[in-house]
């Protein structure tokens, strides 16, 4: 744990890498129902995903990492609010900050052990990072379908370093915990894309609507997103009552609350890449958000 917190991650657990047979059974059932909609990219390396040792060669051991993103604007947007940005998309792409978080864990490690051979992951790859996250003790999957941790909320990246080397002592997951009768996830999301099973239909999903590959048919409302969505978890309980992220790495680097439709629209590409240029939003790029502005409330 201290190598992690030293690198600046607030959570870590370590399994024995291993094949994930029964959640891979729960999404495969998943995509039969066609719940992955145009993330077609998911119908792919099932076999990888739910089992780490096909996907890294002399794979011995996953330690799964999370670190916190939940920030003032994590707990939501006015209302009637029409250019709400997911809070995670405000700070810079979580992607090479994790991987870089990851390698420099990696190094302290290989003072241990020179020899060690790693590979880091995280939400780039065909790897099962919830479950994993579950079995190590991280947290249980909440209705929402992400993790929940008692003390962070859901608000937090998952990164995994894969080793091949094994450690004296497993992780086990956590005992007690899940939602209860809790629906605040399932009655706040504006399109009921939340499933009885703890699952996400995203052909109902503003995040998948707003981010992904367009081509989905299904009509749903954007409820003023331009940029992903936190309507299912601003209002989760656990994470009104969870502390904000203190890696500064994950600070936002723009107010979206100062911005209007019309700032957008006027926007130009030069401005954008300087306003939002080192964050995830680069993935739509500035005509998808505009686009997704005017299917939005005025």
């Amino acid at each position: 744990m201290n190598t992690a917190q030293r690198v600046g991650f607030d959570l870590v657990g370590v399994v024995e890498a291993a094949a994930l047979d029964e959640e891979r059974n729960q999404f495969e059932r998943w995509l039969l129902n066609g719940n992955n909609s145009t993330l077609e990219y998911l119908e792919r390396n099932v076999e990888k995903r739910f089992d780490i040792r096909l996907l890294v060669e002399g794979a011995r051991t996953v330690i799964v990492c999370a670190v916190s993103y939940l920030s003032p604007f994590s707990r939501g947007y006015d209302e009637g609010c029409n250019t709400k940005i997911a809070s995670y998309a405000l700070a810079r792409d979580y992607h090479t900050t994790i991987k870089e978080m990851l390698h420099a864990m990696a190094e302290e490690l290989k003072r241990y052990n020179p020899q060690l051979r790693y590979r880091a992951f995280t939400d780039s790859a065909p790897v099962a990072e919830k479950s994993l996250a579950v079995r190590a003790g991280l947290g249980w999957i909440g209705r929402q379908s992400l993790v929940v941790n008692p003390r962070l909320g859901t608000m937090f990246h998952l990164g995994e370093l894969v080793i091949d080397d094994v450690v004296d002592e497993y992780d086990s997951p956590m005992k007690g915990g899940g939602c209860g009768s809790c629906r605040e996830c399932v009655n706040h999301c504006p399109n009921s894309a939340i499933l009885d099973n703890y699952t996400i239909d995203t052909r109902r999903c503003i995040s998948c609507r707003t981010i992904e590959r367009e081509g989905c048919n299904e009509t749903i409302t954007l409820d003023g997103w331009i940029f992903g969505c936190d309507a299912c978890q601003s209002c989760c309980p656990f994470n009104r009552h969870a502390p904000l992220h203190t890696n500064k790495r994950f600070d936002s680097l723009f107010d979206p609350t100062a911005m209007d439709a019309s700032t957008w629209r006027r926007m130009t590409n030069e401005e954008f890449m300087t306003l939002a240029g080192d964050t995830a939003m680069i993935r739509s790029g500035l005509e998808r958000i505009k686009s997704n502005i005017c299917d939005t409330r005025e």
